[in-house]
């Protein structure tokens, strides 16, 4: 009965002195870290100022990406803004030379980020606005605490129709090319040459659509094909347009989608725009 009474109490402290393990991809808390990496806002950047908001009240994905002096991914957090410690992450790293990646954004899943040199969303999970942030941290014998801002690298074409929907067209599907759908966090530039898509039903009448894109510099053309289907797939109408995009900035283009011109005459002006660094408009 002793000998049995021993080997439980043995027990007992043996699981008393277990380590409790990191749950990579969860909530990002780990018990021991010595990398602490916080969001403390992103900045948004008009033209007279510069704004900066809390990430929850921006985006509602943040990543968090932790990679060796070679470049590979050794730790991954993701995290949804329904989560109490949205824009805190934990990690335990042994001692050396790190790059911190974070990136915010509201796509319905979470980017490939296997690569920091090609952080990358797709056409199911789609294109949203998209801020971050890539440095380089050393880990030694004490705790990093990192308060971090994110910066936005996309672009916008805000695509706006002014005539109204014939009755038979049930989706406009928009697909175009000349940005890309990954970027690089070394420089923020697009990495890729993706061919981005999206539809939209047209049933509750949408006239304006958000396209965004990293661009591959500060400035890019992208070709954007616009088609409205029926309910049955057959195309009604297909417009072509190319349109001048600037990075950080809102190309505003407008115009009678659905009527027979297809006259692509731009004018453009330059207006201010609180959240953006500017914004272009351009009339089709």
């Amino acid at each position: 009965m002793k000998k049995l009474i021993s080997c439980c109490l043995l027990a007992l402290l043996l699981l008393g002195c277990e380590k409790p393990e990191f749950e990579a991809g969860k909530k990002g808390q780990d018990a021991e870290a010595n990398l602490v990496v916080s969001v403390f806002q992103l900045e948004q950047t008009p033209f007279s100022a510069i704004s900066r908001t809390p990430a929850a009240d921006a985006c509602t994905r943040l990543n968090f990406a932790v990679y060796d002096e070679e470049g590979s991914r050794v730790k991954q957090v993701n995290q949804t803004s329904a989560e109490a410690d949205f824009g805190k992450a934990s990690f335990q790293l042994a001692k050396g030379t790190y790059k911190v990646l974070v990136v915010g954004h509201s796509a319905s899943g979470n980017p490939t980020m296997t690569d920091p040199a090609k952080v990358q969303f797709t056409n199911a999970t789609g294109y949203t606005d998209t801020f971050y942030y890539y440095q380089e941290v050393t880990i030694g014998d004490t705790t990093q605490n990192l308060s971090v801002t994110l910066h936005r690298n996309v672009s916008l074409c805000r695509f706006v129709i002014t005539d109204d929907y014939p009755q038979n067209v049930s989706t406009l599907r928009f697909q175009y090319k000349g940005g890309s759908g990954a970027f690089n966090a070394a420089t923020g530039f697009g990495s890729v040459n993706s061919t981005q898509t999206l539809e939209f039903s047209a049933s509750a009448g949408k006239k304006q659509f958000d396209l965004y894109t990293f661009l591959h510099d500060t400035t890019g053309t992208i070709h954007l094909t616009v088609t409205a289907y029926d309910a049955n797939t057959n195309i009604l109408h297909e417009k072509e347009f190319d349109i001048p995009m600037i990075q950080n900035q809102i190309s505003w283009f407008s115009g009678p989608y659905f009527s027979d011109s297809n006259a692509q005459t731009l004018s453009s002006t330059i207006d201010v725009d609180t959240d953006w660094e500017g914004d272009i408009h351009y009339t089709f």
